[in-house]
C-alpha cells in the first residue's frame, strides 16, 4: 500500500481540513511553526487549550510517520477514535491488542500507512518495535504527559526515563516535542533534562482556567454533603474521586442507592471491568464516575460537569490535574473539594506506604521520597485552609501571577470577619507544652479533648485530667480548636511531625505568642454571598459556546450523534463535541458550504455526517414553520 499523502501544505490548511477550526487557541501556532522548522518545543497547557492540536498538525505536514510516546491505553485509543473520526490516518501499538491486530498496526506502520502512531513507553524497547523504527523515517516524536518524566511529579513513571535512549538510537534524530498540562519550574527542568531536550521553544500558555469554579468544604457528614452536591447537579456528568478503593465502592453504592447512574474504577476491578467501566462513563451510558486517582490522566471527555474530591489529594499538581478534567468544553464547570482532618492523615499514610513499596530505592532515596512529598502534601493542606483567593493560590504555585480576587471561588464570594484569637492560641500553646511536659507528644485531637475537658477513658488514663488546662476552653467547639491548631501550625508557631499519625510540639515561635504579646487574627466566614446557578460563574471569561441554544434542536442532534456513535462504537464526542452542536444551534446551517462554518467541522465530517444533521437542523426548522437563514446568507 502506498504511504499516505496530505492534500494540504500549511498548519491553516490542516486545521481547517480535518478539524474544522477557522484560527488556531493561544499558543498552538508558534509551537506548531517551531515544530516545523525543526526546532524542539515544550508546551506546559492547561487541560482543554488543545495540546493535541499542537503536535497533530506537524506530524501531518512534515515527511515521514509521527511517534507519539503516551502512558495510558485508553488514552491513545481515544485519540486515535478522534483522529480517524476526522480522516487522519493513525494506529497505536499497545499490551491490549490481539495478536491479529498488533501484526495489522505493525504491518501499516512499515508501509507508511500511517502519518500518527501511539506507543506506550514501555513498548520502545521491544525487539520487534525496535527493529521496525530503525526501517521507517520518524518525522517527529512527540512525549504526551510529559511530567511524567520527573520524580518530582505527581505521576511518575520510571519507563519515561528510557525515552532519550530510545530517540538516541533511532537512525537520524527527529524534531521532538513535549507536552502536559501542569508542570512546576522543577518539573519543567526535568523534562528538558531527561528527554533531552535540544535548545527547545517553551511555550506556557497559563494556567488558568476561567470556566472553572473552586470552592473547598468541610462537611461534617461528606457522604450528605455529597449527595447534596450532586442532586443539584444531576443532570450533568461528573467524576468523584476518591482515595481508596473501600471509599470508591461506598460512595458508588450509596449513589446508586439513591437511584444515580453511576460506576467505579479503581486499581482493585480487573481489567476487563475498568475497561467497561471506563467506557460506559466515555459513552455516557453512566453519568457519574467513581473512582481513585488510577483512572483520568488523559480522559477527553468534553461534557463533564463537575469534578468532587471527596478525599483531599497527596498534592496540588494532582488535584489542578484531576479538577481540570471538568469543563473541557469551555462551559462552566464545578471543582469541589470535601475537605476533613482525616484526609491528612491518610495522605501521610499513603506516601509512606508508597516509599517503602518502591524496590529499587536507597534507604536514602526513599527518605528524600517521603521529604519531598509530605511538603507537597502541606502545600495541598494549606490550600483546603486558605481564606484566600482559591484560583490565586493554585496559580501562584505554579509561578504565574494572578489576581487577588478573581470572582469564580467560593472564597472570593464569602465575607470573612477578622476575630482576635491571641487567648485561645495562647491557651493552646500552653496545653501543648503541658501535654508534653508530662508524657509525650500527641494529636491535636487529643489537644483539643484536654481543652474542652473531655471525659475519654484514654485521656484520664494519661492523667490529661489532671493538667491545668484541662477544660479551659469547654465553651469552644472542637472544630474550631483543630482549625486553629492547624492555623498556627501553617504560621510556625506549632510543629506537626510527619507520619501516619502526627503529633504537635512547640516550635522556635511559641514564645512569640505566650511571651512576646505577639497577636494572632484569624479570618472566619462570616456569611456566603449568593451565588448564581452553577456557581459564581458570571465572571468567567465569555464566548459564544456560552450563549443560549434552542433546547429542543440541541437534544434532537445529540440524538442524532448519539446514534451514529453507538453505530461506530465510539464515544459520542468523537463524532462531534457538545460546543460543535451548540455551533450548528446558532448557525443552523443549510448547505454543505455553510455546515463547514461550524467550529470543528472539517471535510471529513462533513462528508460522513453532514447529511444527517443538516435533515435534523432543516426538520426542526420546518416545526417552527420558519426558513433557515445562516450569517453567511444573512
Amino acid at each position: 500500500m502506498k504511504p499516505t499523502r496530505i492534500n494540504v501544505n500549511t498548519p491553516g490548511g490542516v486545521l481547517r481540513q480535518y478539524f474544522g477550526y477557522e484560527r488556531f487557541r493561544d499558543g498552538q501556532e508558534a509551537i506548531i511553526e517551531a515544530l516545523l522548522s525543526g526546532r524542539d518545543a515544550m508546551g506546559i497547557m492547561p487541560t482543554g487549550a488543545g495540546k493535541s492540536i499542537c503536535y497533530q498538525v506537524p506530524a501531518l505536514l512534515l515527511e515521514g510517520q509521527a511517534l507519539v510516546i503516551s502512558p495510558l491505553i485508553s488514552l491513545m485509543k481515544d485519540q486515535v477514535q478522534a483522529l480517524a473520526a476526522a480522516g487522519v490516518p493513525a494506529t497505536c501499538i499497545h499490551s491490549a491488542m490481539t495478536a491479529d491486530e498488533y501484526a495489522e498496526a505493525m504491518h501499516g506502520t512499515a508501509c507508511g500507512e500511517y502519518k500518527i502512531l501511539y506507543v506506550a513507553p514501555e513498548r520502545l524497547d521491544a525487539p520487534d518495535f525496535e527493529r521496525l523504527m530503525q526501517t521507517i523515517q520518524i518525522s517527529m516524536v512527540t512525549v504526551d504527559e510529559a511530567h511524567c518524566v520527573s520524580q518530582w511529579g505527581q505521576d511518575f513513571r520510571p519507563s519515561y526515563l528510557k525515552i532519550a535512549e530510545f530517540i538516541s538510537s533511532l537512525p537520524e534524530r527527529p524534531v521532538v516535542a513535549a507536552f502536559t498540562a501542569t508542570a512546576t519550574e522543577n518539573v519543567r527542568e526535568d523534562i528538558i533534562r531527561h528527554i533531552e531536550l535540544d535548545a527547545p521553544y517553551v511555550c506556557v500558555t497559563g494556567f488558568d482556567r476561567k470556566n472553572l469554579y473552586f470552592e473547598v468544604r468541610r462537611p461534617a457528614d461528606k457522604l450528605r454533603d455529597l449527595l447534596a452536591i450532586i442532586e443539584k447537579r444531576k443532570e450533568k456528568c461528573g467524576i468523584v474521586y476518591c482515595a481508596t478503593r473501600r471509599a470508591v465502592e461506598e460512595v458508588c453504592e450509596a449513589l446508586g442507592r439513591k437511584g444515580y447512574s453511576a460506576t467505579r474504577y479503581h486499581a482493585g476491578l480487573s481489567d476487563a471491568e475498568r475497561r467497561a467501566n471506563q467506557d460506559d462513563f466515555s459513552y455516557d451510558r453512566k453519568q457519574i464516575m467513581v473512582a481513585t486517582n488510577a483512572f483520568g490522566m488523559g480522559i477527553d471527555k468534553s461534557n463533564v460537569g463537575y469534578v468532587i474530591h471527596y478525599n483531599m489529594p497527596k498534592n496540588l499538581e494532582s488535584y489542578y490535574q484531576e479538577a481540570g478534567r471538568a469543563g473541557r468544553d469551555g462551559n462552566p464547570a464545578d471543582c469541589i473539594l470535601l475537605y476533613g482532618a482525616k484526609d491528612v492523615h491518610l495522605n501521610k499514610f499513603l506516601i509512606e506506604k508508597s516509599a517503602e513499596q518502591s524496590e529499587s530505592a536507597t534507604e536514602e532515596e526513599r527518605r528524600a521520597l517521603i521529604a519531598k512529598d509530605m511538603e507537597l502534601l502541606k502545600v495541598m493542606t494549606f490550600y483546603a485552609a486558605t481564606t484566600d483567593c482559591l484560583r490565586s493560590y493554585i496559580l501562584k504555585y505554579f509561578g504565574e501571577k494572578a489576581d487577588l480576587f478573581c470572582g469564580n471561588c467560593h472564597n472570593c464570594h464569602t465575607i470573612f470577619e477578622e476575630i482576635d484569637v491571641t487567648e485561645d492560641a495562647q491557651k493552646i500553646i500552653s496545653c501543648v507544652y503541658r501535654i508534653t511536659e508530662r508524657a509525650w507528644p500527641h494529636g491535636k485531637t487529643m489537644i483539643a479533648d484536654v481543652l474542652r475537658g473531655s471525659a475519654n477513658e484514654k485521656l484520664r488514663r494519661a492523667g490529661f485530667d489532671e493538667l491545668s488546662t484541662y477544660g479551659i476552653m469547654t465553651d469552644v467547639p472542637k472544630r474550631r480548636i483543630v482549625d486553629l491548631i492547624d492555623h498556627l501550625s501553617k504560621e510556625g508557631y506549632l510543629l506537626t511531625s510527619d507520619g501516619q499519625y502526627p503529633t504537635i510540639t512547640l516550635s522556635a515561635k511559641s514564645g512569640e505568642i505566650t511571651k512576646g504579646g505577639k497577636q494572632i487574627i484569624l479570618k472566619m466566614p462570616k456569611y456566603a454571598e449568593p451565588l448564581p446557578p452553577s456557581a459564581a460563574h458570571e465572571s468567567a471569561k465569555s464566548n459564544d459556546s456560552n450563549e443560549p441554544v434552542s433546547a429542543e434542536l440541541f437534544d434532537a442532534l445529540r440524538v442524532v450523534r448519539r446514534r451514529l456513535a453507538d453505530e461506530a462504537k465510539v464515544p459520542a464526542y468523537v463524532i462531534f463535541a457538545d460546543a460543535a452542536l451548540k455551533d450548528m444551534c446558532r448557525k443552523m446551517p443549510a448547505t454543505e458550504s455553510e455546515f463547514l462554518d461550524v467550529s470543528g467541522v472539517g471535510e471529513h465530517k462533513l462528508a460522513k455526517y453532514g447529511a444527517v444533521f443538516l435533515e435534523t437542523i432543516q426538520t426542526y426548522a420546518a416545526t417552527q414553520n420558519q426558513e433557515i437563514i445562516s450569517p453567511t446568507r444573512s
